[in-house]
């Protein structure tokens, strides 16, 4: 496992919100590693730490552009091929961790269609042609903040298991 670490500073300055809290708490853990988690570099982090930037990077792709934006950029595997549902329950977000696994069969369903290369005018009918994302999208958009609030809350509550914080 690399050895990652944080200044303390760095989260003090980062505590006045949860976003700011996760981000550099997922910074540091990318900066480990080279700056993108990879397949070649994942064996150098724990599970916690892997799924802290799952997390981040669903967030992200989700709230700009759906889960079929995930898939579409290759996520799908990464989300839906491991364990990272099981892993959201565990850290106690059983509703995320339902979206996820009731999302898994449209995933499976559809992820040939939505990760093959296209135009952008394909990849925008995706989004009629893959109307099951839909309900998925709006029930992480609605509680999007509250998800963030609990992974916060977790990785605070965990932090050991994240980052060594150095004075």
């Amino acid at each position: 496992m690399t050895n990652i670490t944080i200044k303390d500073e760095t989260l003090r300055q980062a505590a006045d919100s949860m976003d700011s809290f996760l981000e550099a708490i997922a910074d540091a853990i990318r900066g480990a590693i080279g700056g993108e988690l990879t397949a070649e570099n994942m064996s150098q982090l724990n599970a916690d730490q892997i799924t802290l930037l799952a997390y981040m990077l669903l967030r992200e792709e989700v709230m700009e552009g759906g889960f079929v934006q995930l898939i579409y950029n290759g996520y799908g595997p990464f989300i839906y091929k491991n364990p990272f549902a099981r892993a959201l329950k565990e850290w106690g977000l059983q509703d995320l961790g339902r979206i996820i696994s009731r999302s898994h069969k449209f995933y499976s369903k559809y992820a040939a269609q939505i990760e093959r290369e296209m135009t952008d005018e394909e990849f925008m009918a995706t989004f009629e042609q893959c109307p099951e994302f839909d309900d998925f999208d709006d029930e992480f958009v609605l509680a999007e903040e509250m998800f963030t609030s609990q992974v916060a809350c977790y990785v605070d509550d965990h932090i050991s298991n994240f980052v060594r914080v150095e004075g």
